[in-house]
């Protein structure tokens, strides 16, 4: 800041050039900012290259024909049968040749089967059958036919007989008591005789009264291990055959009857 009345005060510059403007006048004149501006100038620009006519019309006929070639086999794919095309009757088909050769069959090791048995069931036992002189039991006794005759006419003396109706058979038979305590025998109630048609007949009593000494076989009381043999007549049918003989096990017992086949 300098006073006033400073002899440096308005004193020209010396670096001023002479002869030039005030150093507060106004400022030299410029070019207006926003005038137009210059013209650019840009590098020239090749012509482009023109393109061969066929192109255009081969590359849209090459892209139709791939269409109509791919559509035509969709097309056929969807429609064609499923089924293989059937070989020809004058042509063999063709067989594949194997590709290795069939490995050798391996030795068995594995030991023979054997057959099991068959287990049938085993068949129902048959009744056993006693025959003349076999001893079989019935009830409290043990019985054994020992002898049949047929074809008698008459049973007794000369005095004192009796006449069949038709013929009488004879049969001896023994009675053994196997139980423990004493029981009685009495033949014309415990056997009878069948012939080969079934038919059944009772033994005569009044016959074997006169076939028999001392009535054996009539209500005789047998203890336990004795025994009784006396001869049993049937009067049957002249010609007729006995075929069995059946020995009653009682009432009072639940042992089987006893049947002699003769």
């Amino acid at each position: 800041m300098t006073m006033p009345g400073d002899p440096s005060q308005n004193q020209p510059n010396p670096d001023a050039p002479a002869g030039g403007p005030a150093p507060y006048g106004p400022p030299p004149s410029e070019p207006a900012p926003y005038g137009p501006p210059p013209t650019a100038q840009f590098p020239a620009v090749a012509p482009p290259r023109k393109r061969p006519a066929w192109l255009v019309p081969t590359a849209i006929g090459v892209g139709a024909l791939v269409l109509l070639c791919c559509g035509i086999g969709a097309v056929g794919a969807v429609f064609s049968d499923p089924k293989p095309a059937s070989v020809s009757a004058s042509e063999p088909p063709a067989v594949a040749a194997p590709t290795t050769a069939p490995a050798a069959p391996a030795p068995a090791t594995t030991a023979p089967a054997t057959t099991a048995p068959a287990t049938t069931a085993p068949a129902p036992a048959k009744p056993k059958t006693f025959g003349i002189g076999d001893k079989v039991r019935g009830g409290d006794f043990e019985y054994t036919v020992n002898s049949v005759k047929c074809g008698i006419s008459q049973v007794g003396t000369s005095f004192l007989n009796t006449k069949a109706q038709g013929t009488f058979c004879r049969v001896n038979v023994t009675a053994k008591n196997v139980t423990k305590s004493a029981h009685t025998f009495h033949a014309d109630s415990i056997l009878t005789a069948q012939d080969a048609s079934g038919r059944e007949y009772s033994p005569d009593g009044e016959a074997g009264m006169y076939g028999n000494e001392d009535a054996k076989g009539f209500l005789d009381e047998i203890n336990p291990g004795n025994s009784v043999r006396a001869n049993v007549y049937f009067d049957v049918p002249k010609g007729t055959k006995l075929k069995t003989i059946t020995f009653d096990a009682g009432l009072l017992t639940l042992a089987e009857d006893a049947v002699v086949t003769l």
